[in-house]
Parts: structure tokens; C-alpha cells; sequence
């Protein structure tokens, strides 16, 4: 199937070309539960399509999907069950895995959560110095950047406490991140499954001692989300204050429960509640629809068709909602860690490349910055475009429009683009001829024929977000059975954590360098010289 796509490829029309019956845009969306999604601005023909469901058709996406949401253990590799979508089955039915349903389990927690939070929330959870006005959350990874979107995301709910993040181990992060909080009303969330992860541990150590300076028992405005109850009691915090998560939840995908702890402390139950029935309505939408009408499989499919078959390397996430400013980096984590491989599932080379890079910042700012090598640099960037077709400011509706104009406008221009006929006449308009015409038309070309999706949606709700996260969660899930890799695993990950732990002793000032490498003493050397 690989070489009828390429084949596909190699006799691609201009993407405005196929604009010319009529019907281009109805037949290339797919709207769920009031999310609209539109590929007609791509290069695939019908029969093209057809091609890419039949790819994953012959993946067996349905069936790898469905054993994803039975409890299987399809993460081969850890011997793991993959079910963050449990985490948001608020009314389905029995979830197993090994012959337990853990859907109990997942509520209990749910509701552990919700005690804690409303408890925060409302003052009868107090700190040492009265009602807790900040929380931070210490964590990293899917332990921060989830957190760290969401919250952000939904600003407009946020009706808690101030919600503040520590994740670099970096001095910096914590210092800057602590200036101007009170100890006595700051509750701080350890968030490490593990409760062993290095950069945490130390953030966490040092925060206990900056609270201790102002407060008789710092552990006591502690929480921890995590599942060593040994060593959060050893830190000092009780276990009624620890909340678990399973290890068939991974990092990235770990938000729904404990790790949105303080998502939930920021909006309250009831709106965390909605983003999980959103991601959940998300949920249901991919289970159910056919694979041709299947949000989640046609993004996937869309990133298949520019990655695989035409070779584009990177991938621009592009929200026109200031308030997703972090979705871009939280794709970059559950994209790029989870298909960011080079070996299959059953340990052999994968054949061609499989993630590609992703990136992005929020409309218009990205138009000031690299918009301009998407429209004329040689190398052809696939953009995502999302956009609400609502604000949350009523009084500032003149903005939302202008958002609104400049992101049609953005997926517009890369579709039509500027030929040189139209820039010439322009720029003689303008009083240019000769060779100056020719130099001034051709800096004013815009090859078009550049690639883009849009997702619409009608206001950014807890609602919303659960629905536009699952559907990208999905969408990589959905890449990566194609592509026949595990993307639940993370082993790339390990290599320098281990030299990290190795390095640590060697970056103190006259420690023996012997054993270091070369290429790293040399380094440390001149770093020593500089302290």
C-alpha cells in the first residue's frame, strides 16, 4: 500500500485544483460533538483517500483500538495495559485488565481528588497561615506539561487558588517561580509516580526547605501524586494526601487523574468533570465511527500522507487562541516521545522515518516570527491550524475577529499563494521596471499549493479542551499501529538520565576525571575555569 501512495503522490494535483467541483470542503471534514475539522486544503484526491483508509485498514487500527480500550496490554514492550482513557470513562461500563475491573478503583481516586480539591478550595483545608491562596506543582514531563496547558487553556474557569509550576531543575525555575509566594498559604504537589525522579526530588527537597523557614511543619502543606507510599511518608506527607495512578497510565497521558490534581484545584470539580466527559465524548466518537468518517484516523492519516509519503519533515501546530499557548510543547512531548522511534514493536529497524518534528506558537504572534519561511522557504511546512469561533471576552469581540480573519487568511494565502504575473503587475503599478521589476515581482512570489488543516470549535470549555487533547492523543495512537511501532514506551529517554546520575559527581570543582570521557572532560574543564 505504500507504493500506491506513493504513486498517489507522484500524480497529486494542485490542492486549488480540487476546489473545482464544489463539493471539496463537505467531503474532506468530519464534524464531532461540535468540533469541525477540515483537510480539504491538502493534496488528497478521493481515490487517495480511499488508499489511506485501506492503510489502516491493513494496520488494523479498529482492532489494535479496541484492544486499547479493553484493557489489553498493548504497550509489548513494558507488558502494560494502556488505559488513560479510563481515567475519563465517567459512564461506561467495566474496564479489566488481568481480570479486574478498575473502574472502581479510578472513581475512588476521582472522588479522593474532589474531596481534596473542594476541601483547598473552599478554606477548610487550610496552610499555617490561613486559606491556601497558591498551589505549585512540582513535576516533569507529562507531570508538568499537561498541568501546565490546561490550566493556562482554561483560564476563564479558574476560580481557585493560584496555580504555579516548577519543572527544570534548573535553580532558576524554582527562585523565579517561589519570588513573591507566602509559605504559610502554599500548597505544594510533588508529582512523581515514582517519587524518585531526580529533577523532582531535588525541586522538592528545596522547596520543603524554603517553606521551612516560615512555617513549624512544611510537610503538612504538602501533597504528592504518586504511588510510593514509603517514601512520601518518609518525606512527611500522609498517605490520605497521596493520590496514586496505575502503571497502565502514562506520563503524557496521565492529566485525567492525579497528575491534573491541580488543574482541578485551579477550575473546580464540576469543570474538571466536563473536560473529562469531553475527552470521553472524544473517546466515543473514535470507538464508534466508521474509519473514513473517524476524526482521530483522518488526522492521523493526514500526518501519514504529508510525513510518510510526501516527505515533509516537520509538522506547525498553530492555535489562534492565545490560551493554548502551551499546546504546542504538549504536542511535542506526546508526539515526538510516543513515535519518536526507530524500531518496530517486535525489535526490528523500521523501514523509513516515523515522527516528525513538531512545533508551533499561537496565531498572530507566529505571523511576526517564522510565518515567512512557511509561505516562501524551499522546504514545505504542514500547518494545523485551530481556532474557536468564539471568544471568552464579549466586550472585546473586535479581537476575536481580527483572530478569526488572519487565520483563514494564513491557511488561505498558503493555498492560493501569489504568481508571478500578479506580483509584476503590482510592483509596476508601483513604478518599478526593467530588471528592478523582475527582482521586485519575484521577491513578492508565493509558490501556494502549501498544505494546511483547520479545527474550528465553538468556545475553548473544559468540554472543548478534553475533546481536542483525546483527539490528538488518539491521532497518535493511531500513526503509530500504522507505522507498527509502540508508542507507549519511552526508552530514548533513559540513555541520559543514566549518564546524568553518572556525571553529577563529576562537575564538582577538582573531582577526578579520569573516567570521564574526553569529549565531556574537556568540557568540564573549561567549565571549572569559568566558576
Amino acid at each position: 500500500m505504500w507504493d500506491v501512495l506513493k504513486a498517489h503522490q507522484a500524480q497529486a494535483p494542485r490542492i486549488v485544483d480540487l476546489f473545482e467541483d464544489g463539493g471539496r470542503s463537505e467531503a474532506f471534514s468530519i464534524t464531532a460533538d461540535g468540533l469541525y475539522f477540515d483537510y480539504a486544503k491538502t493534496d488528497i484526491t478521493e481515490a487517495c483517500w480511499e488508499d489511506l483508509v485501506r492503510l489502516a485498514e491493513q494496520a488494523e487500527v479498529a482492532k489494535w483500538r479496541d484492544s486499547m480500550f479493553a484493557g489489553e496490554k498493548i504497550n509489548v514492550t513494558e507488558d502494560r495495559a494502556v488505559l488513560h482513557t479510563a481515567l475519563r470513562n465517567l459512564d461506561g461500563g467495566p474496564v479489566e485488565v488481568d481480570g479486574e475491573d478498575v473502574m472502581p478503583g479510578v472513581k475512588e481516586v476521582l472522588a479522593k481528588m474532589g474531596d481534596f480539591a473542594e476541601a483547598v478550595r473552599s478554606g477548610e483545608f487550610k496552610g499555617q497561615g490561613g486559606k491556601i491562596t497558591d498551589v505549585v506543582n512540582i513535576g516533569i514531563g507529562g507531570s508538568d506539561l499537561g498541568p501546565v496547558m490546561a490550566t493556562i487553556a482554561l483560564k476563564p474557569y479558574a476560580d481557585g487558588p493560584r496555580t504555579h509550576f516548577i519543572s527544570n531543575v534548573d535553580g532558576a525555575d524554582l527562585a523565579d517561580t517561589l519570588d513573591g509566594l507566602d509559605p504559610a498559604t502554599t500548597l505544594v504537589l510533588v508529582a512523581s509516580k515514582t517519587f524518585t525522579t531526580q529533577e523532582t526530588m531535588m525541586n522538592a527537597t528545596s522547596v520543603r526547605d524554603w517553606m521551612a523557614k516560615s512555617v513549624s511543619d512544611p510537610a503538612a502543606q504538602f501533597a504528592a501524586i504518586s504511588t510510593n507510599l514509603e517514601a512520601t511518608a518518609a518525606f512527611g506527607i500522609p498517605a490520605e494526601r497521596v493520590f496514586g495512578f496505575e502503571d497502565w497510565v502514562g506520563g503524557r497521558y496521565s492529566m485525567w487523574g492525579p497528575i491534573g490534581l491541580s488543574i482541578m484545584l485551579a477550575i473546580g470539580t464540576n469543570d474538571f468533570n466536563d473536560f473529562l466527559r469531553g475527552a470521553q465524548a472524544m473517546d466515543q466518537h473514535f470507538v464508534t465511527a466508521d474509519l473514513s468518517q473517524n476524526m482521530p484516523i483522518a488526522l492521523a492519516l493526514v500526518g501519514i500522507w504529508h510525513h510518510q509519503i510526501h516527505g515533509h519533515a516537520t509538522r506547525a501546530v498553530l492555535p489562534y487562541e492565545q490560551r493554548l499557548l502551551r499546546f504546542p510543547a504538549y504536542l511535542q512531548q506526546m508526539e515526538m516521545e510516543s513515535n519518536g522511534k526507530s524500531v518496530t514493536r517486535d525489535g526490528k529497524e523500521v523501514s523509513q522515518t516515523v515522527g516528525p518534528i513538531v512545533w508551533g506558537e499561537p496565531g498572530t504572534n507566529g505571523q511576526h516570527a517564522f510565518y515567512q519561511l512557511i509561505h516562501q522557504g524551499k522546504q514545505v511546512v504542514p500547518c494545523e491550524f485551530m481556532v474557536g469561533a468564539e471568544g471568552h471576552e464579549p466586550e472585546l469581540a473586535h479581537h476575536h475577529k481580527a483572530i478569526l480573519a488572519n487565520c483563514l487568511a494564513q491557511s488561505e494565502a498558503l493555498l492560493l499563494g501569489r504568481s508571478y504575473e500578479v506580483a509584476k503587475e503590482r510592483m509596476a503599478a508601483a513604478g518599478h521596471e526593467g530588471e528592478a521589476l523582475e527582482a521586485h515581482a519575484m521577491q513578492r512570489v508565493f509558490a501556494g499549493n502549501r498544505p494546511s488543516t483547520t479545527l474550528v470549535y465553538q468556545k475553548l470549555t473544559p468540554f472543548v479542551l478534553g475533546q481536542i487533547v483525546a483527539l490528538y492523543e488518539h491521532r497518535v495512537f493511531v500513526e503509530g499501529v500504522i507505522l507498527g511501532i509502540n508508542s507507549y514506551d519511552q526508552w530514548g529517554v533513559e540513555l541520559g538520565k543514566e549518564l546524568a546520575n553518572k556525571l553529577l559527581p563529576a562537575v564538582e570543582v577538582d573531582a577526578d576525571l579520569s573516567e570521564v570521557h574526553p569529549a565531556t572532560s574537556a568540557i568540564i574543564s573549561k567549565i571549572n575555569a569559568l566558576r
